[in-house]
């Protein structure tokens, strides 16, 4: 079987200054000074640059009138500018703060008197609470919402690249149901679906890979032990990669051996519910009639209610790009209208307590006309990979 993945472009500077603008135009419709962002995914969306989070703020202000400053300490200062002259990054004005200095009343004399700040939704606690310390907590307001509305909607780019990062993934994942032997241990898979990842041009897999045998299938998120295959088990795998940053996100079950019947229905079930949240995600409907597009389906054959079990137990799906889970989710109470360009995994889990788990996940984007695949579903349970003579 011939593998290819699509070719995709970097995020370039230019988009990441209309990103910038964006933002900015939706600061001065609020009323609000700037929008400071911290070591976050949403600083790479807005600047480029990518920062490990510490004790030390390091992060970037966007001014209302489109300005960007970055703030850091004075001893990253050239390691800072060279990361922002990089040719995806934004340029703009580093301030610097020595370490007996407050960088929050650095941030805070950028600001002109009584003026407001949004503070990024996924920035520390301590950020905020300097924040307050320094100008008032009444100056200091959530930016998640206005974040949240540009990042939400991806861009072709974006969706480029998640194209290429998700069928990485959906290859690694038919390797590895084809690597699989008795014996192996969880660890020893996870080894092997990073070194394929990290093969096929993704950015490693360790870092997110979940593999679980038998009743260890149960647990949404795996077993903690590093257990043996057995003939006959039942096999989830949940992992990705990254290409520029945007993730991969897919799962895979089925069983090492032959299997049983009641496994089969229930296989059956989880491949309709997820067919039927696909089939509910339409432009303008909300983002919690997917989850009751497979809930409500599983409900009537006889599981849950709601999220008891046996049954579907946690949401449909969550949006993804440049964090693994984002907002808006495909969960009920979210009631945000699907729009094109949100992307979002499908994966409607059934867990039958005791015996297996049964989750199978793709992600979709939606277009203008309703929602396209990223990758096709698994084509059946005997065949996941819809290899035909060749599984």
């Amino acid at each position: 079987m011939t593998f290819f993945a699509p070719s995709a472009a970097p995020i370039t500077a230019d988009e990441r200054g209309a990103r910038i603008q964006a933002l900015a135009a939706r600061l001065q419709a609020q009323g609000l000074s700037a929008l400071l962002l911290g070591p976050t995914a949403s600083l790479r969306y807005f600047t480029g640059l990518d920062w490990h989070p510490s004790e030390r703020l390091t992060g970037a202000l966007i001014h209302a009138d489109g300005r960007l400053e970055y703030i850091c300490p004075r001893f990253e200062l050239d390691k800072i500018a060279g990361l922002t002259s990089a040719p995806n990054a934004v340029a703009g004005e580093i301030l610097t703060w020595e370490e007996e200095e407050s960088p929050y009343a650095l941030v805070a004399g950028r600001l002109e008197a009584g003026a407001r700040l949004a503070v990024d939704d996924q920035a520390a606690a301590f950020i905020w609470l300097g924040l307050s310390k320094a100008m008032g907590a009444d100056r200091v307001v959530d930016g998640g919402p206005l974040i949240t509305a540009l990042r939400s909607l991806k861009s072709p780019a974006e969706i480029a690249l998640l194209t290429r990062a998700k069928a990485i993934t959906l290859e690694v994942q038919r390797r590895t149901r084809h690597w699989l032997k008795a014996g192996v241990l969880t660890s020893e898979v996870k080894r092997f679906i990073d070194a394929e990842h990290r093969k096929l041009g993704g950015e490693g897999g360790s870092w997110f890979c979940l593999v679980s045998f038998g009743d260890d299938t149960c647990l949404p998120h795996g077993g903690e032990g590093d257990r043996a295959l057995q003939v006959d088990d039942v096999v989830l795998i949940d992992t990705g990669t990254l290409v520029d940053g945007y993730h991969s996100d897919i799962t895979r079950t089925y069983v090492f051996g032959e299997p049983t019947a009641a496994f089969r229905a229930v296989w059956d079930h989880e491949k309709e519910a997820q067919a039927r949240a696909f089939a509910a995600a339409q432009i303008g409907a909300p983002c919690e009639s997917v989850d009751a597009g497979a809930r409500d389906y599983l409900t009537g054959l006889g599981y849950g209610p709601d999220y008891r079990l046996p049954g579907l137990p946690h949401r449909t799906g969550h949006g993804i790009g440049l964090d693994i889970h984002e907002a808006p989710n495909l969960v009920r109470g979210d009631t945000t209208p699907l729009q094109a360009g949100m992307c979002f995994s499908n994966e409607p889990m059934l867990v039958i307590p005791g015996q297996f788990g049964v989750r199978l996940e793709d992600h979709f984007y939606m277009s203008e006309t309703g929602p396209v695949w990223f990758t096709q579903p698994s084509h059946s349970l005997d065949d996941p990979f819809g290899e035909g003579a060749s599984a």
